[in-house]
């Protein structure tokens, strides 16, 4: 029984952690909380539904099509609602109003075309779970861990490695500084919102590998990445994976004491902890305020 819970703390972990190494880079760049991230992460299950099952592609290809356009998703976003706003001196709390009504239309979209009801992309033959650590896992699972350790491997060495890594860190730091030294935010800005947002449909896809999806289903995603990336501290990639496994952790190792539908309360209650108590998270720094 232990060993089992465990084992899906990891899997839910594995797709905490893509959500949430999308939500902390689109906050660390644009300094606002990009609420349509959740319709984001449904486009991506509902693509993989219309690539496999309409046009019957192979889930693999289908699956490696749907994250960019996820990310192009994200793209469009950026161009046609929040740059604009941005050029026009928009507050945070403008473009968090923008993003909750672009989730609304986005969310709505999908709603009509696909309906409300449940749609599966998974096999219809049920098959037994492989051990795994004295429990079992399916090999959709085992692929959602790899994938998640992938992606984060990749993101790290982009970051550390590469010059569009490091303007990102520059633009992250301090935008205005950045600017002056030349580098070009706006442009910063874009290709983060790619990386993010194909981050987040590629989360909707791994969830909609393991279970149904619904036009709905980014919000529960949403909620759990934002919880961890806050626990680990916006914008540490290492914390995030801290974060994720802290919240997977607590929402299955609880379910020991009380039922599975406390799980968001659950993670609602860690959030509203660290924000009281922590709110730079695990790995973040607290910023001291000085005057000259």
């Amino acid at each position: 029984m232990f060993s089992q819970l465990l084992v899906n703390a990891l899997i839910a972990a594995s797709i905490y952690l893509v959500v949430a190494a999308g939500i902390s880079l689109a906050y660390s760049v644009t300094r606002f909380f990009h609420f349509a991230h959740a319709a984001v992460i449904a486009c991506g299950a509902y693509s993989v539904f219309v690539l496999h099952v309409w046009v019957g592609l192979p889930l693999s290809i289908s699956a490696l099509i749907a994250a960019p356009l996820g990310g192009a998703v994200g793209l469009a976003l950026e161009l046609l609602i929040y740059r604009p706003l941005r050029r026009k001196a928009a507050g945070p709390l403008v473009l968090l109003l923008a993003s909750i009504g672009a989730y609304v239309v986005l969310q709505n979209v999908m709603s009509l075309a696909f309906g409300d009801a449940s749609r599966s992309i998974r096999p219809t033959s049920v098959q037994e779970g492989l051990p795994f650590l004295g429990a079992r896992i399916t090999c959709v699972q085992l692929i959602s861990i790899a994938v998640a350790l992938a992606l984060l491997i990749i993101l790290l060495t982009a970051f550390v490695r590469t010059r569009w890594g490091k303007m990102a860190r520059a633009v992250m730091s301090d935008p205005e500084l950045a600017s002056v030294s030349g580098i070009n935010v706006d442009g910063v800005i874009l290709w983060v919102s790619f990386v993010a947002s194909m981050l987040a449909a590629t989360g909707g896809i791994l969830q909609s590998l393991d279970v149904d999806m619904t036009p709905t289903m980014g919000m529960t995603a949403l909620l759990a990445g934002v919880v961890a990336a806050v626990v680990g501290g916006i914008g540490r990639l290492p914390g995030v994976v801290l974060g994720a496994i802290f919240l997977a952790l607590a929402q299955h190792l609880s379910t020991w004491i009380i039922s599975t539908q406390w799980q968001d309360a659950i993670a609602f209650a860690i959030l509203l902890a660290f924000l009281i108590f922590r709110p730079e998270g695990f790995m973040g720094k607290k910023v001291r305020e000085t005057t000259v």
